[in-house]
């Protein structure tokens, strides 16, 4: 049964003018890349793993997660830094 809703999307069709994206598994060496990335600085051990996890199904959404968590972490402590700051 076909939703009315829900577009038609192809596998070779253009979504947004990009090109749909195949997940590649990370390599051991991605993966090695991968955790000395998210542990240069203090994450939890979840964090970690799950990067990890995700690695093993797509390499490009794992880095992803992992940019999006560091660029998480320094926000929310600069947003601590500023309003302590203010506080004085």
């Amino acid at each position: 049964m076909a939703y009315p809703t829900m577009p038609n999307i192809r596998v070779n069709q253009k979504l947004s003018s990009e090109q749909l994206e195949i997940p590649i598994a990370a390599t051991e060496e991605d993966s090695v890349l991968l955790a000395e990335k998210l542990t240069s600085v203090a994450v939890p051990l979840k964090v970690l793993l799950q990067a990890l996890t995700i690695a093993t199904y797509d390499k490009t959404a794992a880095f992803r997660y992992a940019d999006q968590y560091l660029r998480k972490t320094k926000k929310s402590k600069w947003i601590f830094l500023q309003s302590f700051s203010n506080s004085r």
